[in-house]
């Protein structure tokens, strides 16, 4: 078993830490957040006064990070001046393409191996080690991650070099916001001409317009398996994490000089939502507003 090092224990990373601890690796975590940090603790890490600490003598470092930035600040400031020659640098981060594959360049000149790891799942997939990492960079980094990857996953898979996993993540998260919003407009549109949601959901899921949208994260209360819908949207996948993936998506599409009109037409959709203060709800809350139901909180801009 290996000593790692986790850096980010928030929503995500939260939950991810705990199971690398169950597969009997020493965990030894860091977080901004005492909170955060905390929670990690009571669920077997070791607690780490900083970033530094924490990767003094990792033999693997694992990042979950908000942005590119802070993986660059992360990287530079503290791991690679701190991190024992020979460590694994894995980054479960979602960030830009042209960040990861900076930081990977920058990790192989001071001679570390690295891969930048970015999941799928939502919060729940993270708790229960059920994650889908798409995995970027060279074939003996990938080799060396996934082992470390495996007890929070249901899949570890190669894309292809450094970068590859982040355009993977984006590329798949542009696909899923787009579905989202038009499934939850389908449904709307179902009800006001006077079809029961579960009817709808009964004939659409065996239909040609089903999708994991519809069948695994159905944006209906009561319909489909259980989802955030049951509970007022709470404790699933961030809006705003959405909106800054599929800003992610179509930045990387500019660059390479792709058209993407069904990704920049749910960035306008996802963009609203947050403005309006659906920023914290579960991406699925959208169908809220499309209903005209929801709420428009004291301070929209929290």
């Amino acid at each position: 078993m290996a000593r790692i090092a986790f850096i980010g224990l928030g929503h995500m990373g939260g939950g991810m830490a705990p199971n690398l601890v169950k597969a009997g690796h020493d965990v030894h975590a860091f977080d901004l957040s005492d909170e955060a940090l905390d929670k990690a603790v009571e669920a077997g890490c070791v607690r780490s006064g900083s970033a530094d600490e924490a990767c003094d003598h990792a033999q693997a470092i694992v990042t979950m990070l908000p942005a590119g930035k802070h993986v660059l600040e992360v990287y530079r400031n503290h791991v690679f001046d701190t991190a024992p020659a020979g460590a694994l640098l894995i980054d479960c981060s979602t960030i830009d393409v042209g960040s990861a594959r900076t930081i990977a360049e920058e990790a192989a000149e001071r001679g570390f191996e690295m891969v930048d790891a970015p999941v799928s799942g939502g919060i729940a997939a993270a708790a229960d080690g059920s994650l889908t990492f798409m995995v970027g960079g060279p074939d003996k980094a990938f080799e060396r991650a996934s082992p470390i990857l495996d007890p929070m996953a249901k899949a570890v898979i190669h894309a292809g070099g450094p970068g590859a996993g982040q355009a993977a993540k984006i590329c798949n998260n542009m696909i899923l916001g787009a579905t989202m919003a038009v499934t939850c407009e389908a449904f709307v549109l179902a009800q006001k001409l006077g079809l029961d949601p579960q009817v709808f959901y009964d004939i659409s899921s065996k239909a040609s317009g089903q999708s994991w949208s519809m069948t695994s994260y159905c944006p209906v209360p009561g319909v489909g398996p259980e989802s955030p819908a049951d509970r007022d949207y709470e404790g699933g996948f961030a809006a705003a994490l959405m909106l800054k993936d599929i800003k992610l998506a179509l930045d990387a599409a500019k660059e390479a000089g792709v058209p993407v009109e069904m990704g920049e037409e749910a960035e306008e959709v996802f963009e609203e939502f947050v403005e309006r203060g659906g920023g914290n709800m579960d991406f699925s809350g959208i169908i809220k507003m499309i209903e005209g139901s929801l709420e428009q909180p004291s301070d929209a801009s929290e």
